[in-house]
């Protein structure tokens, strides 16, 4: 374990780089993927839905996971369901959506047979949508760019015995790597996600994803944390602590000191999440879903400019471009 001393310097460290490099201002983001409650969110943010294109199913059934996150999601399981969800979220005045699905067993979410929809709701009702990939190949890469998504959020593992173990899948770290060169060479926007505690909530390649991350010029990274769910593999592992969380917060700002960090979505609740959010604060992280009422608190403390989005913290980097270009 990190002596306190060491963790503590570490993370004024970080803080002093994001505040160097983005100014002393956070952003908090609350989608509709799930509920949220606080006096300062604006009534009436327009929905920002998820929605899985495989529906509940997912070929994979990771311990962590057993396709349970889906079962949140509005299913669209072909193209033209697709198409009739972005018309009825644009009827709503939406601002977009994350579209994500189950994995097949190669490790990718099936894309391709939407891709054209997608590009066809970007052009037509001028939707943000982000969307949420596995492993990415060439093909499907090219034509992500060319419909001109806001942004892809792929998770990102840097154990190959994690992959094998925890995924249940025949593939390499390399092969994770090939999917944020793919899309770099495509001008996609990059979100990599670093799960801390993904194996079995344990630290094992964590540090090696993120450097993975730096080498593509990703336009922002996003740290979640294992939250172990009732009848899945994991349900009884204990997660990574709110200090391990946060050490990779401050290794992401170390190594990409100019790229946002956000505190993502996924992350244990209650206790852990109040300690978690209030650490990240301290750590300078650009912005946090779904923050514990305490960590806005301290936010406030600090004397940090903040404000909320009903957005995907995805669009931090994006928000944060915006922000510098009122100012100037």
């Amino acid at each position: 374990m990190m002596d306190a001393s060491v963790f503590d310097e570490r993370v004024r460290a970080a803080r002093e780089a994001s505040w160097k490099n983005f100014g002393r201002r956070i952003r908090f983001y609350v989608p509709s993927f799930m509920p949220y409650r606080a006096e300062q969110v604006k009534r009436g943010f327009a929905a920002f839905p998820s929605i899985s294109i495989t529906g509940n199913d997912c070929a994979l059934k990771c311990k962590h996971c057993q396709g349970r996150l889906l079962r949140t999601m509005i299913a669209a399981r072909s193209a033209d369901d697709l198409l009739r969800t972005f018309e009825e979220l644009h009827r709503e005045e939406a601002v977009g959506c994350l579209v994500s699905g189950g994995c097949g067993l190669d490790g990718a979410v099936p894309l391709e047979p939407f891709v054209d929809v997608i590009a066809e709701a970007k052009g037509k009702f001028g939707l943000k949508i982000v969307i949420h990939t596995g492993i990415v190949s060439d093909d499907v890469a090219e034509k992500l760019g060319k419909a001109r998504v806001d942004a892809v959020m792929i998770d990102v593992i840097g154990s190959d015995e994690t992959i094998h173990e925890v995924y249940g899948l025949n593939r390499k770290v390399e092969d994770y790597d090939a999917s944020l060169a793919a899309l770099e060479r495509e001008g996609v926007p990059t979100v990599p996600h670093i799960l801390v505690g993904l194996h079995y909530g344990k630290l094992k390649g964590e540090l090696e994803a993120l450097k993975m991350a730096a080498r593509h010029r990703p336009s922002a990274v996003i740290v979640i944390g294992l939250t172990p769910l009732r009848g899945t593999p994991m349900e009884f592992c204990s997660p990574a602590s709110p200090r391990d969380v946060v050490f990779v917060i401050t290794e992401a700002r170390r190594l990409m000191p100019q790229t946002p960090v956000a505190l993502g979505c996924a992350r244990p609740k209650g206790r852990l999440r109040k300690e978690m959010d209030v650490l990240a604060v301290h750590a300078g992280v650009n912005a946090i879903a779904y923050p514990d009422p305490r960590a806005v608190e301290v936010a406030q403390g600090l004397s940090l400019d903040y404000d909320y989005s009903g957005l995907c913290c995805s669009q931090i980097h994006e928000d944060l471009a915006v922000r510098w270009k009122a100012e100037k």
